[in-house]
């Protein structure tokens, strides 16, 4: 590789140089493996999540204020997602859009730190030389298949080979640490408690994932680089570090966001002190202790140390979360803030985009918000005009901004699901809600329009003949039941055609009576029984309540139009 020709100084010069390479080389490779790890552990994650999405909504729909249902529903997302920061992000965001509780959501997170504990039990095991294997076969899936939910799976696969080729990768150039005399000194510095746990916290908070932080230990272990009893006190600062991310999240957001986020602070706290405390005054994790006689896998006690601590600081904390909560409360003072704005989205947030299945799940609610706030403005417009009353005029203006609000912010929020990967049926209904957002605002803009009218019969001291009045109440009547049944149709989601055929004969029914009552209007002009100037608003009332039934029959056929049917376009 080198010349070496010359005396014995040139050939001394050589070997150093030579040794040098070889190390630079070992520690390339070893970044090499850490990345891939890495990227195989968030690939397989990303498809586990992908995959199960709408096993975790229903997961999660299924939450009661129940703390120990809630432990276990953070034990199986976490186990599924392969991922505690990303669940107790969620749960921030949940909490943030009241969707969640803040004792919901402590016990979700208590959960999640045992869930993510799965990682570290599979790396232990020794199985990297299938990892070639599981790469071809994934990439396979996800080159070849045409189907996403195929390609999740294939993902799944090809990230789990990923993550322990990278493992293989890490460890086998990590071996000359353990001779090495500097990494000796900077273990034996780590193995202080203090600096060892500080040293967790920190390496935990910057690659984001106390599964990864876990997996760099095990690697050092197998390597024969880091001892147990090095690396214990590190092991408990990496449960801290994990809520870091957590943490950051919660900035801007609700009072009740950031005691959530203090909240999962001060248990991975406390938990670490009471583990630290066993350590130092037992031979929990030394050579000789009760993990050693377990098993000489450095890897898998390394893993035990992660999975006991999880376990025994849950099961002790976890019935006694609501003074962790309290706590949280009196560090963060103050009451409990109002309700959210009325132009904010309630059910959202940026956070939920980490997890696509539930930020599908959850812009579904903000959207049957939106439809039950379009539908209480048609309903205040037409009492507004029945009644005459300009208060109920001001509450429709003041929903109308609510609604055009809504209306921008969901379909922004649907550009950004779009982007992401998502579950085939889910990108159906993205696709899909971008037309009922559209539909459900013109439903409110005809409502507006009904106002107008009203203040137009106020201004001019006019009402309808009762001929003409009880004409107004059987459209009223119809339209309300096409928007209810509409907007029914949307929340369940899958095909009905007993409402299928209802809302179609609604439909056409709305369409023949205002051509009839249109026939009838002229009539009564003819006849001389109606005012020719209220006449032209009755008419315009009568456009205007078709409309909301073309745009109704639109959202309820959104997803699943029935064959055959020509559901109006309406404008």
């Amino acid at each position: 590789m080198f010349e070496r020709t010359g005396g014995r100084g040139k050939k001394m010069e050589d070997h150093v140089m030579t040794f040098d390479y070889d190390v630079m080389m070992q520690v390339i490779l070893a970044l090499g493996g850490l990345g891939l790890f890495l990227y195989g552990m968030r690939l397989m994650g990303e498809g586990l999540e992908l995959a199960a999405g709408a096993n975790l909504r229903t997961l999660l729909e299924k939450l009661t204020t129940n703390r120990f249902l809630g432990a276990i529903v953070g034990i199986v997302v976490t186990a599924i997602i392969q991922s505690s920061t990303a669940v107790s992000v969620m749960c921030v965001g949940f909490v943030n859009a009241s969707i969640m509780t803040l004792s919901q959501a402590m016990g979700v997170i208590m959960g999640a730190t045992i869930g993510t504990t799965v990682t570290s039990v599979l790396l232990s095991i020794q199985i990297s030389d299938y990892a070639p294997l599981a790469i071809f076969i994934g990439a396979f899936m996800v080159v070849l298949s045409k189907k996403n939910n195929t390609k999740y799976v294939g993902q799944i696969i090809a990230g789990f080979g990923i993550l322990f080729f990278g493992m293989t990768t890490m460890s086998s150039n990590l071996k000359p640490l353990a001779s090495s005399e500097a990494f000796a000194g900077i273990i034996t510095s780590v193995s202080n408690p203090l600096v060892g746990v500080l040293f967790g916290v920190a390496f935990a908070a910057l690659i984001q994932s106390s599964s990864a932080a876990v997996g760099v230990l095990q690697a050092l272990g197998t390597a024969g680089a880091l001892a147990l009893p090095d690396a214990v006190y590190m092991v408990y600062g990496i449960h801290i570090g994990a809520c870091v991310t957590c943490v950051i999240s919660s900035i801007g957001a609700t009072k009740a966001a950031k005691r959530t986020a203090l909240s999962y602070v001060l248990f991975t706290t406390i938990g670490t002190v009471l583990f630290a405390a066993v350590s130092l005054l037992t031979n929990f994790s030394t050579k000789d202790g009760f993990i050693a006689h377990v098993t000489e896998n450095v890897a898998f006690q390394i893993s035990l140390v992660h999975i006991i601590s999880s376990i025994v600081a849950t099961l002790v904390l976890l019935p006694v979360e609501g003074l962790i909560i309290k706590l949280a409360c009196i560090i963060i003072p103050g009451d409990e803030e109002a309700e959210m704005e009325a132009s904010r989205l309630k059910y959202v947030d940026e956070r939920m985009l980490k997890t696509p299945p539930f930020a599908v799940s959850q812009i579904t609610k903000e959207i049957e918000r939106m439809g039950k706030l379009a539908k209480r403005n048609f309903e205040k417009s037409m009492t507004a005009f029945k009644e005459h009353d300009e208060k109920l005029i001001a509450e429709v203006e003041a929903n109308e901004e609510v609604i055009d609000y809504l209306n921008m912010a969901i379909t922004n929020y649907l550009v950004k699901l779009n982007g992401l990967n998502l579950e085939d049926s889910d990108r159906l209904k993205v696709g899909s809600y971008y037309h009922v957002v559209s539909d459900m605002e013109r439903i409110g803009d005809h409502a507006e329009n009904i106002c107008e009218l009203a203040q137009n019969l106020i201004r001019k001291e006019m009402d309808l003949s009762e001929d003409a009045m009880e004409e107004v109440k059987d459209m009223e009547k119809l339209v309300n039941a096409i928007i209810d049944d509409s907007l029914a149709m949307f929340s369940n989601s899958h095909r009905d055609y007993k409402m299928i055929d209802l809302v179609s004969k609604t439909e056409q029914e709305i369409d023949d009576k205002t051509a009839e009552y249109k026939d009838n209007h002229i009539e009564r002009l003819s006849e001389g029984t109606c005012n020719a100037t209220v006449g032209t608003l009755f008419m315009e009332l009568l456009t205007n309540l078709e409309r909301i039934a073309d745009h109704s029959t639109n959202i309820a056929f959104s997803m699943y139009p029935k064959k055959g049917t020509n559901v109006a376009t309406a404008k």
